[in-house]
């Protein structure tokens, strides 16, 4: 099938250097995706190495290109191959265009990175673009602190593609607990282009029952997640050493410590845990949510997949968040504790036991989540949705470059200049 007779396909591409929250950012709103629409495919563009441990449903399928790792000094190296940087992102951008041209995707979403890792999608967004391609930008409610991020995106010469290139910016947020693009110097037209989705909310799993690791405790837990694991070492620790310090807190814990923390440290920390009664520990959970949904509270990080799923599950909470090398997780913490959703522990360098372990006493006490009245907050899926419905339903578009200028008229190639805001009212969905 041709043009508008064939299914519509969506393509999303989650670059996916380390941790998961690119990954199951994107696998959500896959899933989501086709739940609602019988005639939707997705195909995920990602190079996360467990990418083939999740489930994901049917119409929903993936493309791993090679992976990559950030080392301490900020520069990236081939995670498995034993070939330079360049060579390897040279492979991804090639493998993510061709996958581009032959999918053929009615949308292309964007996870993050407006161009990619290091320009690697630029490409593949100006093909799309030339066949008349609706092109989405999807952002966390967080990035990091505007004073760091506006010389990022400047360096990685982002704003162009924002104007030029993006038909919709989506963040999966909303504006009262914080704007991603403060201190952003965005045009007009750029602004436009902003929808707040709300946050993404997950759904319990499907299997029932007790999961096997808190069989047998003989009181309530709480559940310690340091997300993928892999900048999560100082958090267990001081949770573990909170409860050597304090035999008596009365919340049992399940540990989870992700996929990517260190081996020896993850043993290390089982050694530690063993001698510890009512402490259990696991290393890796896709889907965290029974363990979540029957615990008396969670520790956590706070990075974005974490934040939904407890204001999903309703869970009192005890936030973490690091500090290195984005203030993102801080921020969203503070602005959630603010607006009374959860509770923060800062950092303060000495991580004292006797802290922690009062935290740990007062977390199933505190307030619910759902205690604080905020309209909108968990409806991103469904806004997603329709913002998606309004893309695939619009008549396709002419193959045309395009470029958007403040005075608000779209020039092209193949058609004569045509107002910008009747584009928009055609390609852009509100929620």
């Amino acid at each position: 099938m041709t043009g508008t007779d064939r299914a519509r396909r969506v393509l999303i591409y989650s670059h996916d250097s380390f941790g998961l929250g690119h990954l199951s950012r994107c696998r959500t709103i896959a899933n989501a995706l086709v739940a609602a629409d019988d005639d939707l495919s997705v195909l995920i563009l990602s190079g996360s190495p467990i990418i083939g441990s999740f489930d994901f449903k049917a119409r929903v399928d993936f493309v791993r290109v090679p992976g990559v790792v950030k080392r301490q000094d900020g520069e990236y190296e081939a995670l498995n191959l034993n070939i330079g940087i360049e060579r390897t992102l040279e492979m991804r951008a090639a493998l993510i265009r061709s996958t581009a041209e032959i999918f053929d995707p009615d949308l292309f979403i964007v996870d993050k990175e407006p161009l990619g890792l290091r320009g690697e999608v630029a490409a593949t967004l100006r093909m799309l673009k030339e066949r008349g391609k609706p092109l989405v930008l999807g952002l966390r409610d967080v990035m990091d602190e505007p004073a760091l991020l506006a010389p990022e995106w400047k360096r990685k010469n982002v704003l162009p593609a924002l104007r030029d290139l993006y038909d919709d910016i989506w963040i999966y947020g909303l504006p009262q607990l914080n704007d991603p693009l403060a201190g952003i110097a965005l045009s007009k037209s750029v602004k436009r282009k902003v929808v707040y989705t709300g946050y993404l909310r997950r759904d319990l799993p499907t299997e029932s029952g007790l999961p096997a690791v808190v069989r047998g405790l003989d009181r309530p837990y709480i559940l310690v997640t340091p997300g993928g694991g892999g900048d999560g070492e100082l958090l267990v620790d001081w949770v573990l050493r909170a409860y050597e310090h304090d035999a008596k807190i009365p919340y049992a814990a399940v540990i989870v410590f992700g996929p990517f923390m260190a081996p020896e440290v993850r043993e290390g920390f089982r050694q530690r845990a063993a001698r510890l009664s009512g402490i259990r520990t696991m290393t890796f959970e896709t889907n965290l949510g029974t363990l979540m949904a029957c615990a008396a509270g969670v520790v956590a990080m706070g990075g974005y997949n974490t934040f939904c799923e407890i204001l999903s599950f309703d869970k009192k909470a005890l936030i973490v968040p690091r500090t290195r090398p984005r203030l993102e997780q801080f921020i969203r913490a503070q602005s959630a504790r603010q607006q009374k959703l959860l509770e923060m522990l800062a950092d303060d360098g000495r991580r004292d036991p006797a802290t922690m372990a009062t935290a740990l006493r007062q977390l199933p006490q505190q307030g619910l989540p759902s205690d604080a009245i905020i309209p909108g907050l968990l409806d991103g899926l469904p806004n997603v949705g329709k913002l998606v419905a309004k893309h695939l339903k619009r008549p396709l578009l002419r193959p045309v470059s395009v470029v958007a200028p403040d005075d608000g008229v779209i020039t092209g190639t193949s058609m004569e200049p045509v107002p910008y805001e009747s584009i928009r009212e055609r390609q852009r969905g509100v929620a």
